[in-house]
């Protein structure tokens, strides 16, 4: 009696599970890999379009993070500078200038873009997420600021193979930030020293 229930109730099991990933929205991709990610490392594009939609600004380069709020971000063209932050403290870097600034992070990456990438692990805490559709390849996720003090209005994120593949970042000036991400590596981890910026010899402290 008992051997004849068990093949029944893995059947039951598995139909169960098969539906729910048959089913699984682009939020749930979202939310599953903050959950999953506790650091990842990648390349990325960058471009800035305003509002008469030409592109103002192309960039591009490499970024790792490590949850909650720390991370690397590295421009390497068409110019070179870092943003670091060990999760207290955000360092940028411009080589061009030789000059670091340094800013406090406090609680305002919870309710900014980065905290899509980089901050905990319940966007729903900061966010209110809505189907953003498909388009481009991607299944998309629309998330809204709950907090109505920050630079940005929405942000779009795009899903690929349960990957975060693209963003698009609308700010209160009218003006939209493309990021395309490739080469992602999940929990690849990286040594607590990335995320301590040390600052070049005759450095310039900005403002």
């Amino acid at each position: 009696m008992f051997k004849s229930v068990l093949p029944q109730l893995f059947a039951t099991t598995l139909l169960v599970s098969l539906s729910h990933l048959a089913h699984a929205t682009p939020i749930d991709d979202l939310q599953q890999f903050n959950s999953t990610t506790s650091s990842a490392s990648g390349s990325f594009t960058q471009k800035v379009i305003g509002k008469s939609g030409s592109a103002k600004k192309v960039s591009s380069g490499t970024f790792i993070f490590a949850r909650p709020g720390k991370f690397r971000w590295t421009y390497t063209a068409p110019y070179e500078q870092v943003l670091v932050s060990d999760g207290k403290t955000l360092s940028i870097f411009d080589k061009d200038l030789n000059q670091v600034t340094k800013r406090s992070l406090g609680s305002a990456i919870g309710s900014s873009p980065a905290a899509i990438l980089f901050g905990g692990k319940d966007l729903s805490a900061n966010f209110t997420l809505s189907d953003g559709g498909s388009a481009d390849g991607r299944a998309w996720v629309t998330a809204v600021p709950k907090s109505k003090s920050g630079n940005f209005t929405k942000v779009n994120i795009g899903m690929r193979n349960g990957l975060p593949d693209a963003m698009e970042l609308y700010d209160t000036l009218g003006q939209v930030t493309v990021l395309n991400f490739s080469g992602i590596s999940k929990n690849s981890g990286a040594p607590a020293s990335t995320f301590n910026f040390v600052a070049p010899a005759g450095a310039i402290q900005g403002k």
